[in-house]
């Protein structure tokens, strides 16, 4: 009994260190790792054993095994994606500035009447017509942002799920020639629902919240013609601003 339990203990003595080093960058991102050889003399046990612990890392996508190379690091810390306080900035611009790859899937797209209880979250007056729409942001293949959308169907005649699936802002500015002025924002925190859940691949155990960003948009003629909800996973939000004392 003794003898199995001891090496399990000491591959997870050396996988738990190796991880350490890779996390606090001691290997940089892309380097190799010392050979088998090195690391058999370094930890004092059997190549075996090294190899228990290379193999949880590999599983781990710490790191890779290349043939007759040896072991890569490829690790990168998450760094997360900042968006703008400030600004008004399309989904897509944020990807663009954050050198990431953008995607948006559009899972729902109806037209609806507002009724009393939209009318209270929106803001649009009882009997409106409105786009409803739910978008599903990726940023380098992963969903982080669920988006609920409603926009004042005159304000945007001809929207199609094909165009919300690019970016809407570009449509309203170059097609209908809108002029976008300003947003109103609120943040809060707010509990994790069974949509976000389902989309966001997020195990409510390890969050239990989202990052939620409410915003009323209105045009030159001053006419609001968006309420948006934008949910995000709270490990990848980050909003940045740059406040000038009046």
């Amino acid at each position: 009994m003794g003898s199995d339990t001891m090496p399990k203990n000491k591959y997870e003595l050396i996988y738990k260190d190796l991880k350490q080093k890779i996390e606090n960058e001691e290997f940089s991102y892309q380097e190799l790792l010392p050979s088998e050889h090195t690391l058999v003399q370094t930890y004092g046990c059997s190549r075996n054993t090294i190899r228990r612990a290379i193999s949880q890392l590999v599983t781990d996508g710490y790191v890779q095994t290349l043939q007759g190379k040896g072991v890569r690091n490829i690790f990168r810390p998450v760094e997360q994606t900042s968006f703008t306080i400030g600004g008004i900035e399309s989904f897509r611009e944020s990807a663009a500035r954050n050198h990431q790859t953008g995607r948006t899937e559009v899972l729902c797209f109806m037209e609806l009447t507002a009724d009393e209880k939209i009318s209270r979250w929106t803001d649009f007056p009882v009997g409106t017509e409105l786009y409803y729409l739910q978008r599903l942001h990726y940023l380098d293949e992963k969903p982080l942002i669920i988006n609920h959308n409603y926009f004042l169907k005159s304000a945007v005649p001809g929207l199609t799920p094909e165009i919300a699936s690019h970016s809407i802002y570009d449509y309203l500015e170059h097609t209908l020639h809108m002029t976008i002025v300003n947003s109103r924002r609120v943040m809060t925190v707010e509990k994790i629902t069974q949509i976000d859940e389902k989309y966001l691949h997020m195990d409510a155990n390890d969050y239990n919240c989202m990052a939620v960003v409410s915003s009323h948009t209105y045009n030159s003629d001053g006419v609001m013609f968006e309420f948006t909800q934008s949910r995000h996973r709270p490990d990848y939000f980050r909003f940045q601003d740059n406040a000038v004392r009046k």
